[in-house]
């Protein structure tokens, strides 16, 4: 207990949680709104269409739970919660910070562990939260036509919402872990954004090597455990992914301390 106390008031000291947590409400609940009224107008333009007796040269968009809460909650408002989890551990060894809390806590694993939990608990809590409030935003933006989709009888809705929160949590400690096996913070931050937005879209170009390969890539199984459509041929299905998502995560993490227990301060 006295590790967490430690830790929390770190993280509590400093601006850089509360302006990260100002990002992720303003990139969720914006992102959703944005969904909505796409979408809303998107449905507006289609019915005036087929009203003055013309053919629509587009589909309409009907956003399901997934572009409500999956693009802005999920997606870069995680992005923002790995990057702050990254800063606690890399600030840390930046201004020598880390030293005094190996000193004071010689106990390497329970740190990483106190810090992993206090921000993943905190982005478990508010990406549930804001999740629900996304979907509520999205729906009532986009209508009742747009938002037909926007419904808890939709099969898929709650598993995004709750969804997202795990993941929240889980890429948090991965954050943690990439972290403290980096211990630079231009380093962690590049690697924790390239690799979900980047480097795993880059396997699509390489033929069936790609193909094979993309089933085991740990930000596209999130997707499939949301229930995303992204065209690949998984082995297992969205229980299954969430299963390999928290080894993946273990291993990361594991890594870390392992890393962190060895090599000096």
């Amino acid at each position: 207990m006295g590790v967490l106390a430690a830790e929390r008031i770190k993280i509590t000291s400093t601006k850089s949680p509360w302006w990260c947590t100002i990002a992720i409400i303003v990139l969720g609940l914006g992102l959703a709104a944005i969904v909505g009224i796409t979408s809303k107008l998107g449905i507006d333009s289609y019915n005036n269409q087929v009203a003055q007796g013309d053919t629509p040269d587009f589909e309409p968009f009907f956003p399901s739970a997934f572009e409500a809460v999956g693009s802005g909650v999920g997606g870069f408002g995680a992005l923002v919660l790995m990057i702050l989890a990254a800063l606690t551990v890399t600030s840390e060894y930046r201004f020598g910070v880390i030293r005094t809390t190996f000193q004071a806590i010689p106990n390497r694993a329970a740190v990483l562990t106190s810090k992993a939990l206090l921000i993943g608990v905190f982005g478990f809590l508010l990406s549930l939260v804001l999740g629900l409030g996304a979907f509520y935003l999205a729906k009532a933006t986009a209508g009742s036509d747009a938002g037909r989709l926007l419904s808890f009888d939709t099969d898929g809705t709650w598993r995004v919402i709750y969804g997202t929160a795990i993941l929240a949590f889980l890429q948090v400690i991965i954050a943690v872990g990439v972290g403290a096996l980096l211990r630079q913070s231009a380093g962690a931050i590049a690697l924790l954004l390239l690799w979900p937005l980047v480097i795993e879209n880059l396997f699509g170009l390489f033929g069936s090597f790609g193909r094979a390969v993309q089933p085991f890539l740990p930000w596209a199984n999130t997707s499939n455990f949301l229930g995303q459509d992204s065209g690949i041929d998984f082995h297992w299905g969205p229980i299954g992914s969430l299963i390999y998502f928290i080894v993946f995560t273990a291993v990361i993490f594991g890594a870390a301390v392992l890393v962190t227990n060895r090599r000096d301060a």
